[in-house]
């Protein structure tokens, strides 16, 4: 057997890997898989199916395991001998997939990053001499956060992205959301997003009683003018890497809103540097905070990307003149991070240990987005084009195919590849020269986004 014949349900809920074993099965169990064949490799099953290689390993080692087929060392996976007349196995009740399973079924998802690349013995080694020497942290801490990871932070912050602040100004939480539905409150009744924009930004912003204003998103990111027309009290951004569109706002721009913000001293900028450390071209502009003359912004940061996504640590650099409200308000609250896990960051940080381990990740997220870019274009050629793909994880693909975007997303859920046109995030900016796809690589090795693409160019033919 050359290739295995299925074809993914894009309407079955289910995970791919619980879709290939029950059709493997199924068809053991009915004769149409005869005992001793051969199926195809794992990567080349893969490639076919335009699947992860995971996705095909999890099904394949459940249907070792249960007896469905046998693995022959140096030799392949062949079809176990079994009576084709046993009723075909039950569904496999629905269970967690193990993380990298998740991961690479996510296709071209924005929200995740590669935890195998995440350096497990040195945050280990680190964790077991935090507990060792300092058992006392098991008893509450101070309510923003471990003063060495504080200290910490405003080091980083000031070396990489010229932030400028003192570790009071500095409130370390258990992820963004968290901390923006507490920073909500003091942002005044109104908030004006990005569109298209972030989603959850949105959701935390609409479910904390906010009136959102929208403002459209240019080549230079959040279009200013349009803001200064508003009756906005505040504004969230994302200039470094806008999303969804990747655009980085040029100085000018930035210092179009920092004058927005001055005209008023109850004004707030609300700045989202979500990816500024995966720069792989040019040279950084700095931090709107760190240009910011009279204290009007927010700075929002995590480690979710930088470090690992299940690391929930955090943290808000707010103007000194919000310090007080926000105590005032917060006054009792506990740190919503362990203290174990806030010391573990610190040493991690001050170590060295954090920008070595950036720099690897920059690496490998570097030839995955050239990748990316070289087989996009030679699969569509001057049909294409690409903006956002100097930094950051994902980047967005513009398309003339004489598809609309329903069909472009349709097309490739059918082709078994996940991903999201610009609609999902928002209203596309006017004058896009095509239909807008977003695509993240985070998640997928070289091998998975070859494989994605030439999937796609299948499945977008005219």
């Amino acid at each position: 057997m050359d290739y295995l014949p299925i074809t993914f349900d894009p309407e079955n809920h289910r995970p791919l890997y619980q879709q290939l074993y029950s059709w493997i099965a199924s068809e053991i169990a009915a004769g149409r898989l005869a005992a001793g064949e051969k199926l195809p490799s794992k990567r080349s099953a893969a490639a076919n199916l335009g699947v992860s290689l995971n996705t095909v390993e999890t099904a394949l080692g459940m249907l070792i395991a249960e007896g469905y087929l046998e693995s022959r060392p140096r030799s392949g996976i062949y079809v176990a001998d079994i009576s084709p007349l046993i009723p075909a196995p039950r569904q496999p009740d629905p269970a967690p997939a193990p993380p990298e399973v998740q991961i690479a079924e996510n296709g071209f998802s924005t929200s995740g990053v590669d935890v195998s690349l995440f350096p497990q013995k040195i945050w280990a080694r680190l964790s077991r001499e935090v507990m060792e020497d300092a058992p006392a942290l098991l008893n509450h801490g101070p309510a923003e956060g471990e003063n060495e990871l504080r200290q910490a932070i405003a080091g980083y912050l000031h070396e990489l992205r010229g932030v400028r602040c003192t570790i009071e100004q500095i409130v370390v939480g258990a992820g963004m959301e968290y901390l923006l539905g507490l920073l909500a409150p003091l942002l005044g009744g109104t908030v004006a997003l990005e569109q298209p924009g972030y989603p959850k930004a949105r959701r935390i912003f609409e479910n904390s009683g906010l009136t959102i204003r929208d403002i459209p998103v240019d080549e230079a990111g959040l279009r200013v003018e349009t803001l200064e027309k508003t009756d906005a009290t505040a504004v969230y951004v994302t200039p470094s890497h806008q999303f969804p569109m990747g655009v980085m706002m040029p100085v000018g721009r930035r210092l179009d809103l920092l004058r927005w913000a001055a005209e008023d001293p109850d004004r707030l900028i609300v700045e989202d540097d979500y990816d500024s450390e995966f720069r792989f071209d040019g040279k950084p502009v700095p931090s709107l905070q760190g240009m910011d003359p009279h204290g009007q912004v927010i700075y929002v940061g995590t480690f979710s990307r930088s470090v690992a996504p299940g690391i929930r640590i955090g943290y808000l650099v707010l103007p000194p003149r919000l310090l007080e409200r926000w105590r005032d308000r917060f006054a009792g609250y506990s740190c919503t991070v362990s203290r174990l896990e806030q010391q573990t960051m610190a040493r991690f940080l001050s170590g060295g240990h954090f920008t070595r381990s950036l720099n690897r990740a920059r690496g490998q997220y570097r030839r995955r987005r050239d990748t990316l870019v070289k087989a996009l274009r030679a699969a569509f050629g001057t049909r294409l084009s690409l903006i956002g793909a100097h930094t950051g994880l994902h980047l967005v693909a513009v398309l003339r195919l004489g598809l609309t975007e329903r069909e472009l997303v349709d097309r490739a859920r059918k082709a078994g590849v996940r991903l999201w046109g610009l609609s999902h995030y928002g209203t596309p900016p006017s004058g896009l020269t095509g239909v807008g796809i977003v695509l993240g690589y985070g998640t997928l090795s070289e091998e998975e986004i070859l494989a994605s693409v030439k999937q796609l160019a299948s499945a977008w033919k005219s």
